[in-house]
């Protein structure tokens, strides 16, 4: 009967940097202005991804101010 690890650590990517969340926020920023474009001019297929795409700006800000009040 083989037996299973007990706390085994997991394989974990090293957390993003200030800067690395600041990039992908600004990437983000643009590509939820690119999706409002798109609605408005009727091309957009699927409007709910502007949802989406507000929502993870919410979180990227939210992350990014947390780590900045505890430095």
């Amino acid at each position: 009967m083989r037996r299973m690890a007990k706390n085994q650590p997991a394989d974990k990517k090293p957390e993003p940097t200030v800067e690395d969340l600041q990039k992908e926020l600004q990437t983000k920023r643009n590509d939820l202005i690119e999706a409002r474009r798109s609605n408005a001019s009727g091309e957009l297929a699927n409007p709910k991804i502007i949802n989406s795409y507000r929502k993870e700006v919410a979180r990227l800000l939210t992350e990014i101010n947390a780590r900045k009040e505890s430095e």
